[in-house]
């Protein structure tokens, strides 16, 4: 494993709902427009956040959860996923100590930190705050002697006048920097709704909210300073990319796609994994061990494209925001009908939460109207107000193309959907198994003869299995 030099910052808060992510996006677009190659990272399990990083820094964003892999695998792929970047710029979860339960702070923003000694730069939102913003800053920068705490950037400040007085109190109190105070404004808010920040594969003024944040921070932020503080990190471990990644095909909607070895050639089976605005919660590192297991990944749209690609031997349906699509996806009846005939003909199907709640018989979004779609698994998705969120440990119920009765992993859901009327005679996938929020396990998800579906969203890393069962299927299929 060699080591490298990777200057480097984690921006992170006392609390969710601070700005952490709009100032992050601002921060990367600032640093990107000074010329510099900057690798956005992601604590957590999110996807939605990424992808304003990856919009910003112009390459794609990736998580660090300490979680859902083996910590120890944190900091490598942190030194892989910056390989000829300038530095990485790592947005945090939650607060600085939240993690997965109140007894520790493992999956936290402060555990990744530790993990990478990565320097912490606190986003606190100042509103209605004076001199306790300091006893607040030196609560954070002295819980854990092994986080450092090295600056601090106010938010949603009320004017000069209250920058002028925060600074003093956190300096003089605290010994650390403020590095910059932007002020209250609706305007750099990012949009939200029931699943949290809206995600950039949607139509929208993105790249002008990208450069309106990105002015603000380089308005309000010392960024030669951040620089200096980011460099102060220590050198850091971790392997080179893996060699001779091929390159993807592109589906029939036109999206610019990964291609891969000559199409159909023997001993690279194709993987069609779904990819537009409605499916796009998926983990890289998830294709890129499909892809070092064997693989070919060929994206295509649900939305737009007619059959899947040729030649594939087998799917994953990510998560996402089908509700928000149920119309237009209803409407293909061509790529339904496409996916239906692959069921029939034993290709293995893997669907992740929306992936699922594709193959139900019908959506039925929050206004009660109700869209047919594939229809692989019966019953309907009914969108409810109620939030499924959390961390999962799954045991596999049923040994199947990609498990072994009994084998645990680790996922998380998010969702507001329900699976009605599910018929009780499919098998259940996984047993959800109990935990810090959880007395007693509970089924989940469907084992309907090659289809494997949940709510539950995987992180490949944890379990390489999975991927080299996954090529392994895909290779049998005739």
């Amino acid at each position: 494993m060699s080591e490298r030099e990777l200057p480097r910052l984690l921006l992170a808060a006392p609390m969710s709902g601070s700005g952490k992510t709009t100032i992050t996006a601002g921060l990367i677009a600032a640093l990107d427009a000074r010329g510099f190659q900057v690798a956005p990272f992601k604590c957590g399990p999110d996807y939605i956040d990424p992808s304003y990083h990856s919009l910003a820094a112009r390459r794609p964003c990736h998580n660090l959860d300490a979680w859902l892999v083996p910590p120890d695998q944190i900091p490598g792929i942190l030194a892989r996923r910056s390989q000829g970047a300038d530095l990485a710029v790592i947005e945090g979860v939650m607060g600085l100590f939240d993690g997965y339960a109140g007894d520790d702070d493992s999956g936290s923003s402060a555990h990744i930190a530790r993990l990478t000694d990565t320097p912490v730069i606190i986003v606190l939102d100042a509103r209605a705050m004076a001199r306790t913003a300091a006893a607040l800053v030196a609560g954070l920068r002295d819980f854990d002697p092994h986080v450092r705490v090295a600056g601090v950037i106010c938010n949603r400040v009320g004017g000069p006048g209250h920058a002028q007085l925060l600074t003093r109190a956190i300096e003089e109190s605290t010994g650390l920097p403020v590095l910059g105070c932007l002020s209250r404004d609706e305007a750099i808010s990012v949009p939200e709704r029931h699943l949290g920040l809206v995600p950039t594969a949607e139509p929208g003024r993105w790249q002008a909210w990208i450069g309106e944040v990105r002015a603000r921070v380089e308005a309000s932020v010392d960024l030669d300073r951040l620089l200096v503080i980011a460099r102060s990190a220590p050198v850091i471990k971790g392997g080179q990319e893996a060699g001779g990644r091929r390159q993807d095909r592109t589906s029939e909607s036109g999206l610019t796609l990964p291609l891969g070895q000559a199409l159909g050639g023997e001993g690279y089976p194709i993987i069609a994994v779904a990819r537009d605005e409605a499916f796009s919660f998926l983990y890289e590192e998830n294709l890129d061990l499909l892809r070092e297991a064997g693989a070919q990944i060929c994206f295509f749209s649900p939305l737009r494209d007619q059959a899947l690609p040729d030649g594939t031997g087998a799917i994953y349906l990510c998560g996402g925001f089908p509700e928000l699509y149920a119309a237009q996806l209803s409407e293909n009846q061509s790529m339904c009908e496409s996916l239906r005939a692959a069921a029939a003909a034993g290709l293995p199907i893997y669907a992740e939460c929306g992936g699922l709640m594709y193959l139900t018989e019908a959506v039925v979004d929050a206004e009660g109207r109700t869209y047919p779609l594939v229809g692989l698994l019966s019953g309907h998705s009914t969108m409810t107000d109620r939030l499924t969120l959390g961390y999962r440990t799954v045991q596999a119920q049923t040994d199947s193309w990609l498990w072994r009765t009994g084998e645990t992993m680790r996922g998380h859901e998010f969702h507001y959907s329900i699976w009605e009327q599910r018929p009780p005679t499919i098998p259940w996938l996984y047993a959800c198994l109990p935990d810090a929020m959880r007395s007693t396990a509970r089924p989940e998800g469907a084992h309907a003869d090659t289809i494997l579906a949940s709510y539950i969203h995987l992180h490949f890393r944890a379990y390489p299995d999975l991927a080299t069962r996954f090529v392994a299927a895909a290779r049998r299929t005739p």
